[in-house]
């Protein structure tokens, strides 16, 4: 959650270590450059507007996703990212492509016509090698160079930077009922993850073309199935320990279930396929990246979150777990869902939770209003909430707003979605927010990607020992490395860890 909140309703499912990789729908490109095989799609140069388009959304694409990465390791990125991206055929000049490392936590990358290629710096950190994250971005250009965001457009919704929070995560964690229908429409305000879906055959085209990408640019085509892998293995690991069904949809929910390509992607590349990794020069040039949340925006800890900088806390209801984002927090469980943001005070608390409820209604439907709003004291804070009881075609749900004035014009809110009468499970967490002393903000910290050498004598458990974390730290090693339980490790060969 970013330290200025953008409007008084923004959602979020941008979990740590899931994300999905989409191209940006609505820009198209337009001039053919030269003519393809009967079986490849036709490419077309970045055309005047592809460029005027791109420049415009790129702002904004920033803003949603915690903003770019500056330093060495953003520049080694964009390097890498210009090197793959000329292989397209889209542009012969590496000028035309602007590739950004962007501050987020979500395992995120797409790419939008103009020549704009983007990849979070956590995506990165679970990459290997350099022709991983070659082959990645690789993939995303081929996306715009098919132009597969144009061809899904005519098929798909109304499609913005949204969260899937609703299109996708209440129906999948909260299944077919009210709660995942009306769900769509209470968590669809923004986040830090696009939600085009591409077909499954799409997919498999954009993986080759980027498997054909890193051929052409002399790296290993072979990185394309391990980098697939990694993200299947550290799906099943979030799947894990958020607690099997209660997780958040990631890349697979947009790109077709990356274990089974994995095989495909392998044998398009070549079992025999040779090409430069440049394992070591790449795990150098990310070692001390931010990993997991930035505090600037905000770090959950088990059920606790924490923002240094606008100095609060609150704790999440047991059995429920937490994603951050750039300007908003989402909290899940089986029994409901949350989300935590803020916007501008402008009047009485009274008529910031009915703007909130407000968002929820759509042009031509019934405005849904709360049958009162009550005041109260949190902690020393000023707050309010209104309860509003919604019937749909599958039920009767609760929706609640839980409004806090922190002063100077500032407010915050939760927002929750429950069964009728069962919204009591997030009392705590209404009573859990609280102000945070200067000395306890200055008690956070971040979690850093540190890149070791293996010493004569290490073993996978000694180093996962060193893992920052409380739970699954030989599970996350042996993820984050693309190793197996049985993995031998060799003296002199560099691995990652995620220490403070």
């Amino acid at each position: 959650m970013a330290n200025t909140p953008k409007r008084a309703l923004r959602t979020t499912t941008a979990m740590g270590a899931l994300g999905l990789l989409v191209a940006m729908p609505g820009l198209v490109a337009t001039a053919p450059l030269e003519a393809q095989s009967a079986k490849a799609p036709k490419v077309y140069a970045i055309s005047p507007t592809d460029k005027a388009e791109g420049a415009k959304a790129h702002p904004e694409l920033l803003s949603e996703f915690g903003g770019a990465v500056t330093g060495a390791q953003a520049s080694y990125v964009e390097q890498v990212g210009k090197k793959i991206a000329v292989q397209s055929g889209l542009s012969n000049a590496t000028g035309d492509f602007t590739v950004t490392l962007l501050n987020s936590p979500v395992n995120n990358a797409f790419a939008i016509p103009g020549g704009y290629v983007y990849v979070t710096r956590q995506l990165t950190a679970l990459m290997n090698n350099e022709a991983e994250l070659a082959g990645v971005l690789g993939h995303e250009v081929g996306h715009v160079a098919a132009r597969h965001s144009a061809q899904r457009q005519k098929a798909a919704q109304r499609n913005q930077i949204i969260g899937v929070l609703g299109s996708i995560l209440s129906g999948a964690v909260l299944g077919d009922n009210a709660f995942g229908q009306f769900g769509q429409k209470l968590f669809s305000q923004g986040s830090q993850l696009l939600t085009l879906k591409f077909s499954r055959s799409q997919e498999l085209q954009a993986d080759q073309l980027g498997i054909t990408y890193l051929k052409r640019a002399g790296y290993d085509p072979r990185a394309m199935s391990t980098v697939l892998e990694s993200l299947a293995r550290q799906n099943a690991l979030e799947a894990q320990l958020s607690g099997g069904g209660n997780q958040t949809p990631e890349w697979a929910s947009t790109h077709p279930d990356p274990a089974s390509r994995v095989r495909t992607a392998l044998t398009y590349a070549g079992n025999g396929s040779t090409g430069a990794t440049n394992r070591d020069a790449f795990l150098t040039r990310i070692d001390g990246l931010v990993y997991g949340d930035d505090p600037k925006q905000g770090i959950v800890e088990g059920r606790k979150f924490t923002h240094p900088v606008l100095r609060f806390a609150f704790d999440a209801p047991d059995g429920f777990f937490m994603v951050n984002g750039t300007s908003a927090v989402s909290i899940s469980g089986s029994s409901g869902k949350a989300q935590f943001s803020g916007g501008k005070l402008n009047g009485s608390l009274d008529s910031y939770i009915n703007t909130v409820f407000g968002t929820l209604t759509e042009s031509g439907q019934a405005r849904i209003t709360p049958s009162s709003i009550e005041k109260t004291t949190v902690n020393g804070i000023p707050a309010a909430y209104g309860v509003a009881r919604v019937q749909n075609s599958s039920g009767t749900i609760d929706v609640v707003v839980f409004a806090y004035d922190f002063g100077n014009g500032q407010a915050y809110h939760f927002m929750t979605l429950a069964q009728a009468g069962g919204a009591e499970v997030f009392t705590p967490m209404f009573r859990s927010l609280r102000r945070i002393s200067a000395a306890d903000a200055g008690s956070v910290r971040p979690r850093l990607l540190d890149v070791v050498t293996v010493k004569a004598g290490d073993t996978v458990q000694s180093l996962a020992a060193k893992m920052a974390y409380s739970d699954a730290k030989v599970d996350r090693f042996l993820v984050l490395n693309g190793l197996q339980a049985n993995s031998p490790l060799m003296p002199g060969q560099k691995v990652k860890i995620v220490t403070y």
